[in-house]
């Protein structure tokens, strides 16, 4: 199996869990962060670059917010750009959280990340908090601006009231120049495994869609 990985503390124990469930399996896998690939080489998954012609037969990840139609905010582990990348690239995307994840609007919640580049950032975040977003540059352990795996920085937008309409606000924002790209993942995702502190686990698909198979 094509196996894309996901970032963060969800997608570590997603990968741990994986690797005890199937620990003779050979698993052909691209990561999407340093972090994910460092943790699975180190339960000898095979991980190795991507490649120009990749695809995925499944892709497992984690998220920030899941609403019913499973619209998603991703990027808290700073890995937003790798991640849209390997989820357009895969047949199917599941993601894996905890029911406190789970909002009716995104933006609800969490901070929604959007991926700068370090020169233009002062640029974009005078336009994003002129639009109401108000945008705050994350930082790192140090103090110092956070990098990603790509070396670009991170605005984490938190808007004046839950978004209405995600796929718009992320046209809107790549339309900004030096945006990379950001933590809005609509249409994506095809199936949310949601935890409960209970123990119990429920699954979420997405509504079909018209004219869609």
């Amino acid at each position: 199996m094509r196996l894309a990985l996901g970032t963060g503390s969800t997608t570590a124990h997603a990968v741990r869990s994986l690797r005890a469930a199937y620990p003779e399996e050979r698993f052909d896998c691209v990561a999407s962060s340093v972090a994910t690939e460092r943790l699975a080489s180190s339960l000898g998954l095979a991980v190795r670059p991507l490649r120009g012609e990749d695809r995925f037969d499944l892709m497992l990840d984690g998220a920030d917010e899941v609403t019913p139609n499973l619209e998603l905010t991703k990027g808290g582990g700073g890995a937003l750009l790798r991640e849209k990348l390997l989820a357009g690239l895969s047949s199917r995307l599941v993601v894996v959280v905890d029911d406190s994840k789970l909002v009716a609007r995104l933006g609800e919640r969490a901070a929604i990340p959007v991926e700068v580049v370090p020169f233009a950032r002062p640029v974009v975040a005078h336009a994003l908090s002129a639009a109401g977003l108000n945008p705050r540059l994350r930082a790192a352990p140090d103090g110092e601006p956070y990098r990603t795996d790509n070396g670009n920085e991170v605005l984490d937008l938190r808007p004046e009231r839950p978004v209405d309409a995600p796929e718009e606000l992320d046209r809107r924002l790549h339309g900004t120049v030096g945006v990379v790209e950001t933590g809005l993942f609509v249409g994506f995702a095809d199936r949310a495994v949601v935890a409960s502190a209970d123990g119990s686990v429920r699954e979420i698909a997405r509504p079909p869609v018209p004219g869609r198979p």
